[in-house]
């Protein structure tokens, strides 16, 4: 059963809505699941055939689909006939240079069992975090994107492989199926992962970039630098790929540009290198919704905080990257440079860096987080003897850089220096409107707008949550708007007609900023049920939620195990029982 985390709200927070409403993450795991944050499990792989890794080291360059049979033991219970082959990039390759065993694995348990799952889950990856000494920098990051936009977990497992300790692993959630379905409630789109096909160690002339520059019609043009990872999807890529670079009038037809804004200000603001905006352009997923949209997914999280790619580049000049990287058109990142030469899409952009800026980049909440995480795996750490570094580098790339060559980015003064940067940009730090106090009376949206010149109810009907329509709200003592000039904005709640419930958010402008009610929104937003006039807060999916009717025959949707608040046309609120 999921749960509905942290979906905890006050009386006076329901009477205003203010902005400080928090995301419920009820789509990712309860604790005691594969990916649970509290325990550091012991994964147990036997392979049947003694010389298990020259085979897998041979097909890692020759055929690296393919898997051999092993056994799986987790917490007593073991698994027979599991798919295992190695996986990586780099992680693979330095390790496996230098004669070390700890190498990324990719276990997929239905490989060779129809059905087999592990605490629920068909597939594994388990990088083996040779260039974080903290063991913290994926894990961390994981945290941070799931709160804006669908995420793989992410937490730490020790590995054995025929009864010997390999080390300390990171165990991050596969962009697969079953991800899909588990956050956009299908599975059947294209799936697309976006890193170029050359390997770190790998002497083949091939190349590409997943930059999403148009090459042309002819499919093969973009398998150097895409890999489809569903039945279908060429067709409709290049479709996405053409309307970016020759009709981006028509963008919002074929993405979820929100979704994407949303994914470049966490980039950004983490300094996660390894990206579409960042240093090195690569590590997404393109995936394509029912609603036609593609969604972009992150992954591979490790080089956050700036990872382990310094090199000699100097630390400040990264602490400095330019948020707007990229909007120059000749630097060759189309969604980049049309996303942000398009004053609305730069605006959202910068709203949501503030946000991510505001909430997620406190050093105090991240070196708790890291303090925990590494003194619950400090004697595994310890007892890893395959680690690319020593136990006292654990322990301090947290606050400081490391090393020279394969230069590493101390998490806390990243943070520090990128933080203290973005706040004094001249753009971040311009003054955007303030929203309060957003009801629905009867069929009327009002809010309290501080600062705005423009405000919109952004709104739809879509079962999927996407394809936000902007109505104007006014204040002009007009069409249900009580007093002109009193900073009340007012509109008709559209779509009432349509038997669906509403889903929208405020935004608001000025002449130099965008503000957004809820600040998460699109991942988050309001919900007006038409069966009751009951108006929730919930994420970007609302599937997997049960309706129920209370003691007076009222019906409306809610989550088990979250508590009910009734907001009433007439505005009265009412705290209801919580479901079990």
């Amino acid at each position: 059963m999921k749960k509905a985390l942290l979906f905890i709200f006050t009386f006076c927070y329901f009477l205003s809505f203010s902005q400080s409403i928090y995301n419920p993450q009820y789509l990712y795991d309860d604790p005691g699941g594969l990916y649970e944050k509290d325990s550091l499990r012991n994964l147990h792989v036997d392979f049947y055939t003694p010389n298990y890794h020259s085979i897998l080291v041979d097909s890692f360059f020759l055929n690296p689909k393919y898997r051999i049979p092993a056994m799986i033991t987790l917490n007593g219970i073991s698994y027979d006939s599991v798919g295992v082959r190695y996986k990586g990039n780099s992680t693979f390759c330095l390790p496996n240079d230098a004669g070390n065993p700890k190498l990324p694995y990719n276990i997929d348990m239905n490989y060779f069992v129809s059905g087999q799952k592990l605490l629920g889950y068909k597939k594994l990856k388990l990088p083996n975090a040779w260039l974080d000494a903290t063991f913290a920098k994926e894990f961390e990051a994981a945290k941070i994107y799931r709160n804006y936009l669908p995420s793989p977990e992410v937490n730490l497992i020790k590995l054995y492989v025929q009864g010997n300790y390999l080390g300390v692993y990171v165990n991050t959630e596969s962009i697969n199926k079953q991800f899909l379905k588990k956050h956009f409630d299908e599975k059947s789109g294209a799936l697309f992962k976006c890193d170029p096909v050359q390997m770190f160690c790998d002497n083949s002339t091939a190349s590409g970039a997943p930059d999403l520059n148009w090459l042309g019609y002819d499919s093969t043009l973009y398998y150097d630098s895409y890999t489809l990872k569903s039945e279908k999807g060429w067709e409709e890529l290049l479709d996405l790929i053409n309307t970016l670079n020759n009709n981006f009038s028509e963008i919002d037809s074929v993405l979820n540009v929100d979704r994407v804004l949303w994914a470049f200000a966490v980039n950004s603001a983490i300094c996660n290198l390894d990206t579409y905006n960042g240093y090195y352009l690569h590590n997404y997923y393109l995936y394509q919704t029912k609603d036609g949209l593609f969604q972009m997914i992150p992954w591979d999280l490790d080089n956050s905080f700036l990872g382990a790619i310094l090199g000699f580049t100097s630390p400040t000049t990264l602490y400095e990257r330019d948020p707007y990287y990229g909007d120059d058109p000749t630097i060759g990142r189309p969604l980049l440079a049309q996303l942000l030469n398009n004053p609305l899409y730069r605006n959202i952009y910068t709203a949501h860096l503030r946000t991510v800026i505001n909430e997620s980049l406190d050093t105090a909440v991240i070196r708790g987080g890291i303090n925990q995480l590494q003194a619950l795996a400090h004697n595994a750490v310890d007892a890893d003897q395959n680690k690319n570094y020593s136990l006292s580098e654990y322990y301090d790339n947290v606050e400081n850089h490391l090393g020279l060559w394969w230069r590493n980015g101390g998490i806390m003064v990243t943070i520090d220096g990128r933080k203290a940067y973005l706040q004094n940009h001249p753009e971040i730090s311009l003054i955007p409107p303030t929203i309060t106090n957003v009801t629905v009376n009867n069929s009327l949206v009002t809010a309290g707008v501080f600062n705005g010149n423009t405000v919109e109810l952004m709104a739809t009907d879509s079962e999927y949550n996407s394809k936000f329509q902007a109505f104007a709200m006014l204040d002009d003592g007009l069409n249900g708007d009580a007093v002109a000039g009193d900073g009340i904005f007012t509109t008709a709640l559209p779509f009432q007609g349509s038997g669906n419930d509403v889903k929208f958010y405020i935004r608001a402008e000025n002449n130099d900023a965008l503000m957004l009610n809820p600040e998460r929104a699109e991942y988050e937003f309001y919900v007006y049920s038409s069966v009751s006039g009951i108006t929730d807060i919930r994420p970007n999916n609302n599937r997997k939620l049960i309706k129920i009717t209370d003691v007076l025959g009222r019906t409306t949707t809610a989550k088990k195990g979250v508590p009910l608040f009734y907001i009433y046309d007439n505005g009265t609120v009412e705290k209801r029982l919580t479901i079990e």
